[in-house]
């Protein structure tokens, strides 16, 4: 069954009302003043966010945030070399 994650700005009934009419389970966390919890997939949330937050560490570096290479296998190689630095960090 494919999955719908998204942050709690995202959790609004009807937001959920077409994932389900699509056939995709939500992952969406309750808004905290939300009168009728749901429950979701804590584990798959926690990938989401963990993997939001690569793609934030992967753009503060400024040449790749801003695209300064001209050509596409400059920029692709700046990216490579990013993902390179954050994986070190990694290890």
């Amino acid at each position: 069954m494919p999955v719908r994650l998204a942050d709690k700005a995202y959790d609004t009934n009807e937001i959920i009302a077409a994932a389900t009419e699509l056939g995709m389970e939500p992952v969406i966390p309750p808004k905290s003043n939300r009168k009728e919890k749901r429950g979701y997939d804590r584990a798959l949330y926690r990938l989401r966010h963990l993997v939001e937050n690569g793609f934030l560490d992967f753009k503060q570096w400024r040449g790749v945030a801003t695209r300064y290479a001209r050509r596409t296998a400059s920029y692709l190689a700046a990216c490579q070399l990013r993902a390179v630095m954050i994986w070190s960090k990694l290890f």
